[in-house]
C-alpha cells in the first residue's frame, strides 16, 4: 500500500476510534446530561424495530409486555455497536501500522479486541496497538458490566414510591383516588408525608433520569401502573387539594408541585419537548372543567369535602396543573404511559369507609380498578 492510504487509514481510524471511546465515555461515565449523538443514533436505531414490534394498534398489555425488553436490547446494542466499531477502526490501525491488507488488519483487531490470540502482531506499531486494543476492549466490556448495577439501583429506589403508591391511590393510580382513600381512612394529615415523599422521589428521578437517560424506559412491573403515571396522579392529587378541598392549603403540596414540574422540566430539555415557561390559569390544559366536575361529584360522594366556590377551584386547579400539563401529556405517548381518564370517575365505585373498628378492609376490586 502506499504511504497516502496508510496515513488516511491511520487517521479514520484514530478518528473513529476516539468517536467510540468518546460515546462510551459519556454515556456511561459522565455525571451530568449529555447529547451524545452516536449513542442517540443507536437508541433511534433500536426505536424503530420496536415501533415495529410493538405497533400502536396492538393491545396496551401486549406493548407494554415488548417494550419491556426495550431497555435491556439498548443496553446490547450499545455494546454490540462500540465493539464493532472499535473491530473496525483498528482494522484501518493496523493497515497504517503495516498490515498487507484490510483483511489481515481485521483478522489482527479481532485477536487482539477479544483476546483471542489467534493472530500474531509483527513489529512494534502492531504489538503497541495489539495490547492497546484488547485493553479498550476489556474497559469496554467493564464499562457495561459496571453500569448495569447502577442502572438497577436507581430503577428500584424509583419503584418502591411507585409501588407505594397503589396502596394510597390504587392500581392504576388516580388523583381522586389519593384524595378519596385519604377520606376512607381519616388520614389527611398523613398526605404531608406523601407529598415530601414524592417531592424526594422527583429530585431523584431528575438527577438518576436525566443522567441515565435508558431509565427512562424502564417500565414499571406492577401491571396497570406506569412511573409516568405515577408521577401524574400525585401531581394531580396535590393540585386538587389545594385547589378544591376544602382544608387548608398544604405548602408541601406545593413544594412536591414544584419539585415535580422543575424534574419534568429537567427531563423534557433533553428529550426536547416543548412547554411554556412561564404558566398562568390562562394556560388551556388537556382536562377539561367537565371532566374536572365528575372527579369533584365522585369526590363529593366519596365524602371528601370541597370547596362550594368550583369556579375559583378550576381557577387554581388550572394555574397549578399549567405547570406540568404539556410535559405530563407528551411523556405518556413518549414513553407509552396510558393517560388517565379522569372521565371515569363518574362510574367508578366508591371507596367505604375502613377506619373504623368492625369495617372491612378496602375491598379487591377498590384497589385494583380499571
Amino acid at each position: 500500500m502506499s504511504v497516502g492510504v496508510r496515513i488516511a487509514s491511520g487517521l479514520f481510524g484514530a478518528l473513529l476510534a476516539v468517536a467510540v471511546l468518546d460515546a462510551a465515555v459519556r454515556t456511561f461515565l459522565l455525571p451530568r446530561v449529555a447529547s451524545v449523538r452516536l449513542s442517540r443514533g443507536i437508541a433511534i436505531g433500536v426505536g424503530m424495530l420496536f415501533r415495529v414490534l410493538a405497533p400502536q394498534r396492538a393491545a396496551y398489555a401486549q406493548r407494554d409486555r415488548r417494550l419491556a425488553m426495550y431497555p435491556p436490547v439498548l443496553l446490547l446494542s450499545y455494546q454490540a455497536t462500540w465493539l464493532g466499531m472499535m473491530l473496525g477502526a483498528f482494522a484501518f490501525l493496523f493497515v497504517a501500522a503495516g498490515a498487507p491488507s484490510l483483511a489481515v488488519g481485521l483478522n489482527l483487531s479481532g485477536s487482539s479486541l477479544f483476546t483471542l490470540g489467534t493472530a500474531a502482531a509483527r513489529g512494534p506499531g502492531e504489538l503497541a496497538l495489539s495490547y492497546g486494543e484488547a485493553a479498550i476492549g476489556l474497559t469496554l466490556l467493564a464499562l457495561l458490566i459496571a453500569f448495569i448495577p447502577t442502572i438497577y439501583a436507581a430503577f428500584q429506589r424509583r419503584e418502591v414510591s411507585v409501588s407505594r403508591l397503589s396502596v394510597r391511590a390504587g392500581v392504576p393510580a388516580t388523583p381522586w383516588g389519593i384524595l378519596e382513600i385519604a377520606q376512607s381512612v381519616a388520614s389527611y394529615e398523613l398526605l404531608d408525608d406523601l407529598w415530601r415523599e414524592w417531592e424526594s422521589w422527583f429530585i431523584e428521578v431528575r438527577e438518576t433520569h436525566s443522567t441515565l437517560t435508558i431509565l427512562n424506559y424502564y417500565r414499571t412491573p406492577i401491571r396497570g401502573q406506569t412511573w409516568v403515571g405515577s408521577a401524574a396522579a400525585v401531581l394531580d392529587a396535590a393540585s386538587l387539594y389545594n385547589a378544591a378541598i376544602d382544608k387548608p392549603a398544604s405548602p408541601t403540596a406545593g413544594l412536591c408541585i414544584r419539585s415535580g414540574w422543575l424534574a419534568l422540566r429537567g427531563l423534557a430539555d433533553y428529550f426536547r419537548v416543548p412547554y411554556p415557561v412561564h404558566p398562568d390559569s390562562s394556560e388551556a390544559i388537556s382536562i377539561t372543567r367537565e371532566e374536572f366536575e365528575i372527579v369533584l361529584g365522585h369526590l363529593a360522594a366519596s365524602g371528601v369535602p370541597l370547596l362550594a366556590d368550583h369556579d375559583a377551584a378550576w381557577l387554581d386547579f388550572v394555574g397549578w396543573r399549567a405547570n406540568y400539563d404539556a410535559i405530563i401529556e407528551r411523556f405518556q405517548v413518549l414513553f407509552t404511559s396510558p393517560r388517565t381518564d379522569w372521565s371515569l370517575a363518574g362510574v367508578q365505585p366508591l371507596f367505604e369507609p375502613s377506619n373504623r373498628r368492625g369495617t372491612h378492609s378496602l375491598p379487591v376490586h377498590d384497589t385494583e380498578r380499571a
